[in-house]
C-alpha cells in the first residue's frame, strides 16, 4: 500500500526549522514503532525524527492523546489443538488407615473412626 504524508515546515527568525506533523502521520509512525522487532531509534531515523520525539508520541498514545490507525492485518488466527482430557488415576483407597512417623508406620484397624485415628496420632506426637 502506497501512502504519502505531508509535513508543514516553518522557520522562525533566529531559530531552527520546526516541523508540524499531522496527528495521522504521528499515529502511523508510532504504529510502525510498536510492531514486533521494531526499534524506536531506527523508526525515528527513517522518518527524520529524533528518537526522543518519537518516544513522546508513544507516550501520548499510551495516555490516549493519540489514536493509532486500525492495523492492516487486524484479524489473526492461531491453530488450536485440543487433546482429549487426561484421566486422573483413581485414588487408591486404603483399606486400613495408616499413620507414618519417620520410618515407623502404624496401621490401624479397618474402619477406624476419626476419633480413634486422632487419639493414636496424639499419642505418637513428640513434645516440642
Amino acid at each position: 500500500m502506497e501512502s504519502t504524508s505531508e509535513v508543514l515546515m516553518t522557520r522562525k527568525p533566529g531559530r531552527e526549522v520546526h516541523r508540524h506533523w499531522p496527528d495521522e502521520v504521528k499515529a502511523q509512525i508510532v504504529s510502525e514503532s510498536l510492531r514486533p522487532g521494531a526499534m524506536v531509534n531506527e523508526v525515528a531515523e527513517r522518518h527524520g525524527l529524533k528518537p526522543n520525539h518519537l518516544s513522546t508520541w508513544r507516550t501520548m498514545e499510551r495516555q490516549g492523546k493519540l489514536v493509532l490507525p486500525a492495523p492492516e492485518d487486524a484479524v489473526e488466527f492461531a491453530a488450536v489443538i485440543v487433546d482429549p482430557p487426561v484421566s486422573e488415576p483413581p485414588i487408591k483407597k486404603a483399606s486400613r488407615p495408616e499413620i507414618i512417623i519417620g520410618s515407623v508406620t502404624i496401621r490401624l484397624e479397618e474402619g477406624a473412626s476419626a476419633v480413634r485415628i486422632a487419639a493414636v496420632a496424639r499419642a505418637c506426637a513428640v513434645p516440642a
